[in-house]
């Protein structure tokens, strides 16, 4: 499926903004930085929360963003997104968290932990199965057949939420034979054959198209998930949660999140 790809303005403005930002270190002191241009900007460690779907595209964001900004790292915890939600309401260090939904993101807003969150992409489910698809599926129905075994993940989590969603449109009953805590840990059980098939986000079988192949099927578009991203309000690193977020949302972010099967929201 091909995806248009649009070019704004947004990154010179999101980056000019972040560049302008006098950055503080882990320890809340203000240091300074300068750019790959020579500009000034953000400095130390920033802390991101991340879903477990953004691992690729966010590992491959943060070296950019090292680069633009050299004195710079960015650190990554990712997980199911309502693991992480609920490690920033209880209090653990973060700067930056990106959801993989709305709803998740509600967790942190609702307890005043963060800004105002802002849609940067959408993705949307597939059906992984082992290379070459054996058992030869070809719809979201085919999932119910006797004896395939199927693993999900949990539906307090993102990609589970979505995939009661879509099972409920395409009028489809199974018993998963697992439920994962997050995409990732559906998508291994595919890997290792404890699985025929699991319903995981299309970029993940993008990103393992070495070992899986994806099954598209018309009901995905009825759950569709947002992912929000937003600056923590007791981010550590108040400056380089700015700069990191305003990144994300850059065109040359864009381009990656894209490649990576991402859609523009």
């Amino acid at each position: 499926m091909a995806i248009t790809v649009r070019r704004t303005a947004l990154a010179a403005t999101a980056l000019a903004l972040a560049a302008g930002l006098t950055a503080c270190g882990s320890s809340g002191s203000p240091s300074a930085t300068k750019t790959a241009s020579g500009a000034a900007g953000p400095s130390g460690t920033v802390n991101v929360f991340a879903a477990a779907s953004l691992k690729e595209s966010f590992t491959e964001l943060g070296r950019k963003f090292e680069a633009v900004y050299p004195g710079v790292t960015v650190k990554f915890n990712f997980g199911g997104s309502s693991a992480l939600a609920q490690s920033i309401v209880s209090g653990a260090p973060a700067d930056v968290f990106a959801a993989a939904s709305p709803a998740t993101m509600k967790t942190v807003t609702d307890a005043k932990a963060a800004t105002a969150p802002e849609v940067f992409v959408r993705n949307t489910l597939t059906i992984a199965v082992p290379k070459g698809n054996p058992k030869h599926l070809a719809a979201l129905k085919d999932l119910a057949g006797g004896g395939l075994k199927v693993a999900l993940c949990a539906k307090e989590v993102p990609c589970g939420a979505a995939a009661v969603t879509a099972l409920k449109a395409g009028e489809v009953n199974l018993t998963p034979v697992t439920l994962e805590q997050d995409v990732k840990g559906a998508l291994t059980k595919v890997e290792l054959g404890e699985v025929d098939a699991s319903l995981v986000y299309r970029t993940d079988v993008l990103a393992d198209a070495a070992k899986i192949d994806g099954v598209d099927f018309p009901e995905a578009a009825k759950a569709v998930n947002d992912y929000p991203i937003a600056a923590l309000t007791k981010a550590p690193n108040a400056d380089g949660a700015a700069a990191f977020t305003a990144y994300v949302r850059s065109a040359d972010a864009r381009r990656v999140l894209t490649a990576a099967g991402f859609q523009t929201p």
